[in-house]
């Protein structure tokens, strides 16, 4: 098992940063940065690669940041779930906490842009270095691997999963061997592991290093995945891979890079495809790409489940959820998520043409990532661990001063590329923004004109209406208040059926609720019921199978004779109070086309009753 699983972390895990080096010191030397190939300078940089891979992910990710697990989950939401409940009774901290949380959850989302154009190009660009006639041919190529990856999503990840680790470790191993001989040829190069080389770089070149921090954070761009995927494998494959395989592998192929750059400055154009024998050129190049492809799917697959919790937290609407996988409910796929990454990928690729070009892009949008992990981490040990002020600032101050480093480093290419991905990860967080304050001002409208259950109920059975045979379930945001739905349908239709359960769903901010924490009943008398269904950010939200289990409370269901009504809300957005109009008009447009709620719920749909009811906000 933890072999078979320290394999598999290999491949999901470790596809985006295993696949850095395709790309990664070529970038630190770029001719933007001025920065002569000499021998302290190889060495400099070199020292730089080495102490920031064991510092952000051997020390800061790997030891730290998976201690802080969610029930056993990783990633940027669990981690904004832990630390607003640490500060839940601090209201205006949580409030920021959110906010800066659901802004990371946005730059997310322009990361997952980036990389598949990122290291799809990287890997094409070995031919110009092979067949250098056929350069005018990197974006076409580049362009029809893309459509191929993301047409097939549809088919799931199973199948391409169990592919994952084999090929990521055969990637390992060649760039591994790739990197060994140049370190035999030329051993200086292993001085490189002395941070005063790194030190001595900064103080020679201070402005030009600054600037060449930028590059550098290029080596560790996957390390939210190896947070974010905590979940599927748990702490000790991920460890045990890194230790023991990637950390190792990656040092020798950056060391080797470097080893042969002392020899020949030249091959600094491309010094990962120079580093293979002139037999092994064609392979590298097919290997290369698979491993590319491999490295976008994590991303691609990180981006379906970070849309699926992110829409049962409510910060996203409603959107079509395929499950590609009857026996893994983490196999998901969310078309308009797939195809929306699709023609941003696209854009990225045309309009950037290489991935030189695209690294000044890419460290935005993992620095701001990063810096915002290392915060919501100290609230997690100071106000969840409890740990003292001074041990929870020493734990992860450091590693904020670094990464604050990386992120004021990169906001300087914001003008050369570094303006995509906040551009998206903007947009993205308008949208997010609005939803959940949309939402707010829905349920603060419905609020106001509603009615306490209770009452209600005890009013309509001092007069009652003619009872119809079945069981109807009435959807409620709100526990305790009267569904809208129920006061529609005696209104026209003027009959209540025997058994009536008013039932409101809730998500909370923990990835998993078992079933013995699932259903919670109160009998309100006359056979209706108050139902509360609790759901996980990750737990797939079945309100018929959660009814299943107020059978052991007494209550009688027979599915063939169960109605569900629902209310659909119509929102009209109106000049005054709320958001600006034109937001009221966005979150109008995107509750409109957001996907069913009987859908979201899977409820029967031949068993479903939806009635309309407008709300101006």
């Amino acid at each position: 098992m933890l072999a078979g699983l320290t394999l598999a972390a290999l491949g999901v895990v470790y596809g985006d940063i295993g696949t850095s080096p395709l790309y990664s010191l070529r970038e630190v030397f770029h001719i933007e940065h001025h920065i002569p190939l000499t021998h302290p300078n190889i060495l400099g940089v070199l020292s730089l690669i080495f102490w920031t891979l064991t510092i952000v992910i051997s020390f800061k990710y790997v030891l730290l940041i998976l201690r802080a697990d969610n029930h056993g989950e990783g990633g940027l939401i669990a981690m904004l779930a832990l630390a607003t409940s640490a500060v839940r009774g601090r209201p205006g901290l949580r409030r920021v906490l959110m906010g800066v949380g659901m802004f990371g959850t946005a730059i997310f989302f322009g990361d997952a842009v980036i990389t598949p154009a990122m290291t799809v190009l990287g890997a094409v660009e070995g031919i110009q270095v092979y067949a250098p006639q056929y350069e005018h041919a990197i974006v076409p190529l580049t362009l029809l691997v893309l459509t191929g990856l993301f047409s097939v999503q549809r088919f799931g990840t199973a199948s391409v999963g169990k592919a994952f680790g084999p090929v990521m470790l055969v990637w390992i191993v060649s760039i591994t061997l790739l990197g060994l001989p140049k370190i035999v040829a030329n051993p200086q190069v292993l001085w490189a592991v002395n941070p005063v080389h790194a030190i001595e770089f900064a103080l020679n070149y201070r402005g030009l290093a600054f600037v060449a921090l930028g590059a550098v954070v290029l080596v560790v761009t996957g390390g939210e995945a190896l947070y974010a995927d905590l979940g599927h494998f748990g702490k000790k494959p991920i460890r045990i891979a890194w230790y023991g395989i990637v950390a190792p592998a990656l040092v020798i192929n950056y060391f080797g890079q470097g080893a042969m750059l002392l020899q020949d400055p030249e091959a600094i154009q491309n010094p990962f495809f120079r580093l293979a024998p002139s037999w092994a050129e064609v392979p590298l190049f097919l290997l290369a790409t698979l491993a590319a492809i491999v490295a976008s799917q994590a991303l691609i697959t990180a981006a379906f489940s970070v849309t699926k919790q992110a829409i049962q937290l409510g910060m996203l609407p409603r959107m079509r959820v395929l499950h590609t996988s009857v026996r893994d409910t983490g196999q998901i796929f969310v078309p308009f998520v797939n195809w929306g990454l699709y023609v941003f990928v696209v854009m990225a690729v045309v309009f950037f043409g290489s991935s030189s070009r695209l690294a000044a892009a890419y460290g935005v949008a993992v620095t701001i990532d990063m810096s915002i992990t290392t915060l919501m981490t100290f609230f997690v040990i100071r106000y969840g661990w409890r740990l003292p002020l001074l041990l929870s600032l020493a734990a992860t101050g450091f590693f904020f001063t670094i990464d604050l480093a990386f992120l004021a480093s990169n906001l300087l290419k914001i003008a050369s590329g570094g303006w995509f991905p906040l551009f998206l990860g903007i947009g993205m967080f308008t949208l997010v923004l609005t939803w959940k304050q949309g939402r707010s001002l829905v349920a603060e409208r419905l609020r106001e004109d509603s009615i306490e259950l209770v009452p209600f109920l005890e009013s309509v059975f001092l007069n009652p209406p003619t009872r119809v045979a079945g069981t109807a379930v009435f959807l409620a945001p709100e526990s305790g208040l009267t569904p809208i739905a129920l006061i529609h349908n005696l209104k026209h239709n003027k009959v209540l059926h025997e058994q009536n359960l008013f039932v409101t769903v809730r998500h909370h901010e923990v990835p998993w609720i078992g079933f013995d924490k699932r259903v919670e009943a109160k009998s309100l008398g006359h056979d209706c019921w108050q139902i509360l269904l609790n759901f996980g950010f990750k737990n797939d939200p079945d309100v018929p199978q959660a009814l299943e289990l107020v059978k052991r409370r007494g209550i009688e269901l027979d599915p063939m004779d169960t109605s569900y009504f629902l209310s659909r809300d119509i929102v009209i957005p109106t000049v005054g109070e709320g958001m600006a109009l034109w937001r009221e008009k966005l979150f109008a447009s995107m509750h409109r086309n957001a996907a069913g709620a009987a859908d979201f719920l899977n409820l029967p749909t031949n068993r479903v009753v939806e009635l309309g009811a407008k709300v101006e906000i």
